[in-house]
This record gives C-alpha cells, sequence and structure tokens, in this order.
C-alpha cells in the first residue's frame, strides 16, 4: 500500500512506487474513477496518435519534399563513405 496526502490546492502526488507500476511520466494523463463504494481507480490514458505526432514535430520547422529528403540523406551517405 502506498500513502499520498492532499495539499492545500487538492493536489496529490502520486507515489513513485504506483508510478514505475502504472509506467507514468511527467506530463501522462490519469482518468480517477470514483465507485459507488466510495473508492477511486486511478488509470492511465493511453496516448493518441495525435499527442505523439506533435511530440515528434517542431511548429517552427518548415516540412521537406521528399526530394530534399532524398538528397539529405544521399549527402550524409556519402560523407560516411569517405
Amino acid at each position: 500500500m502506498a500513502l499520498a496526502t492532499i495539499t492545500t490546492k487538492g493536489q496529490v502526488t502520486i507515489p513513485k512506487k504506483i508510478r514505475d507500476a502504472l509506467k507514468l511520466r511527467t506530463g501522462d494523463k490519469i482518468e480517477i474513477i470514483v465507485t459507488d463504494k466510495m473508492e477511486a481507480i486511478i488509470r492511465p490514458i493511453s496516448k493518441t496518435v495525435d499527442e505523439l505526432f506533435c511530440k515528434l514535430q517542431k511548429p517552427e520547422q518548415k516540412a521537406l519534399s521528399i526530394e530534399e529528403i532524398n538528397n539529405a540523406i544521399a549527402s550524409r551517405m556519402k560523407s560516411k563513405c569517405k
């Protein structure tokens, strides 16, 4: 059993043992469900493809064309072969 304390702002720190067991990381979302027995169930929320894509995309970076990507790869391969 792991205990946690509620702060004056209503915040709770999930103990490391629980975070590790649920594979929770900073920024992850959780769902809290209250049962008829007045118990709380904490579940991690699965990430959507859109959320994962947004972590890979840099809004300030312009999109490259296929030709630009192919040229960059070719250039990189040439420099490694020398």
